[in-house]
């Protein structure tokens, strides 16, 4: 028995390590959202956070335009590091939020 819970544990140090380095590859990409046919861009790393914003000069005279735009761009950046996360994740068996690498924003 004892050589079975041996085992295990190494599986579950090697799966903790192999996680830790998909979150750490994960956080380093950098996913862009668009809004308004590229009038409005915001670039996210793979853990969520905002790394750049850029705001065609064009879509500047309508403030409230304007917010929409940035969230939107916002949105669309957002799920695409959720689909990135999901898919880099995708190569632990489901196992990931097992672990408590939960996926990030969610």
């Amino acid at each position: 028995m004892f050589k079975d819970m041996g085992q295990f544990m190494k599986q579950a140090r090697e799966m903790q390590e192999k996680l830790q380095s998909l979150q750490e590859e994960l956080g380093r990409r950098e996913l862009v959202g668009t809004s308004g046919g590229g009038m409005v861009t915001v670039t996210l790393n793979g853990r969520g956070e905002m790394l750049r914003i850029h705001i065609d000069p064009q879509a500047v005279g309508d403030v409230e335009m304007l917010e929409d735009l940035v969230l939107a761009a916002f949105r669309d950046a957002h799920q695409r590091v959720q689909e990135a996360a999901k898919e880099q994740l995708g190569g632990l068996g489901g196992l990931g939020g097992m672990l408590g690498g939960g996926l990030p924003g969610a």
